[in-house]
């Protein structure tokens, strides 16, 4: 799937890739600021997140859970120093989980990564629109 997109059109994105069926491993590639954590948070609030919703740029890992009791793991590896930092706080349980796991800043830890897996690519563009591109 690949869609051109403003910021205000995020909902309707999000609902795109809903309708795709991804795998729930998903990254999320982009460079900073393009809206990765604002497209995260729009997938979380669709998922059925009722309460807020954050980067977890600090924590490594955010847990929210779904109306319906499913859980959403929100991953900013950005801080990452390397891969035995992730595995240490256990990261390979949470993408194992059967959960939904999105990711930031994955190449971070791309040896970790399970093999099926989706990608979400953001590019912004001259007219400050964004480029997505779901594989």
């Amino acid at each position: 799937m690949e869609v051109v997109f403003s910021i205000d059109e995020l909902e309707n994105v999000a609902q795109k890739i809903i309708a795709q069926n991804p795998n729930k491993v998903i990254l999320f590639n982009g460079e900073m600021g393009v809206g990765k954590t604002t497209l995260i948070k729009k997938l979380c609030c669709l998922l059925g997140v009722e309460g807020a919703t954050s980067s977890p740029t600090f924590s490594l890992v955010n847990e929210y859970q779904t109306i319906t009791n499913q859980i959403v793991y929100h991953f900013d590896c950005y801080r990452l120093k390397s891969e035995t930092e992730a595995l240490d706080m256990g990261i390979d349980e949470y993408l194992y989980s059967g959960n939904w796991c999105f990711i930031e800043w994955s190449e971070k830890i791309e040896t970790l990564i399970p093999e099926v897996h989706s990608v979400v690519n953001i590019k912004l563009q001259a007219d400050g629109k964004r480029f997505l591109e779901l594989k």
